[in-house]
């Protein structure tokens, strides 16, 4: 089958802290940079392919790069090595919020996230109530309320609603569906299941293997910001496990 997704020594590098500013004296006799940088590789020589169709759960201690590694497919973040190649559109709802604006209201969300992923004006209108109703009553009473003033259930429903209304063929989520009522939860195990019956191509990240083991065939498992394993998604998920409980 076709790649939709390669990457090919990818590695990126962050400072532990934030870089403090530096006096013009200091950028002009040091070159701008500090005396400790403090810096580690949150991901590095990450070399995989996704084909168009697969669903592919990633997992992995808190802090291993599984975030990370979904904002460099989605072009948030830069690779300071290797590369990553994406052929096909990409909708993201990473980190709740999905790229939503705090300052926006609801509706002026929906239009803009809508916008840049290319849909027109007319095509969001005739979305908009479908995008509403699956977000629920709550959301269409606040949809001239700031977005930052949601709660993140709000917030969840909204992004998952517009995200997966969207017509990119590669689609990735992040942890989201650990927040919301076990009512929309079933709402969106059945709009991913829709998906995936289409042919879409699913980068899931969970610590909930119910959710992994439901959607997913295969497995990433980073550990140390490295790919320690890439298989059958229950065969992955044995791994982690198993490393999990020797750490313990």
């Amino acid at each position: 089958m076709t790649a939709v997704i390669r990457t090919e020594g990818l590695g990126i590098e962050f400072y532990r802290s934030r870089k403090r500013k530096l006096s013009l004296r200091e950028m002009l006799y040091r070159g701008g940079a500090s005396h400790d940088r403090g810096t580690f590789w949150a991901l590095r020589n990450i070399s995989l392919e996704v084909a168009q169709g697969e669903a592919v759960g990633l997992l992995g201690p808190n802090g291993c790069g599984k975030s990370t590694l979904l904002k460099m497919i989605a072009g948030v973040l830069i690779p300071d090595e290797g590369s990553v190649t994406v052929s096909q559109g990409v909708a993201p709802l990473i980190e709740l919020t999905g790229g939503f604006l705090g300052e926006l209201t609801a509706r002026e969300n929906i239009y803009l996230t809508a916008g840049l992923h290319g849909l027109s004006r007319d095509a969001i209108d005739e979305r908009f109530d479908a995008i509403v109703d699956f977000a629920g009553p709550q959301v269409r009473a606040a949809l001239d309320t700031p977005f930052r003033h949601f709660s993140s259930g709000m917030q969840v429903r909204l992004g998952f609603s517009v995200i997966t209304t969207l017509d990119d063929p590669i689609l990735l989520v992040d942890e989201v569906l650990a927040v919301g009522d076990r009512a929309f939860k079933e709402k969106c195990y059945r709009r991913m299941g829709q998906l995936l019956a289409e042919g879409r191509t699913l980068f899931l990240v969970s610590h909930n293997e119910k959710d992994l083991t439901r959607f997913c065939t295969r497995g990433l498992y980073l550990r140390s910001g490295e790919l320690a394993a890439d298989g059958p998604i229950r065969e992955v998920l044995a791994q982690y496990n198993a490393d999990w409980t020797g750490a313990e």
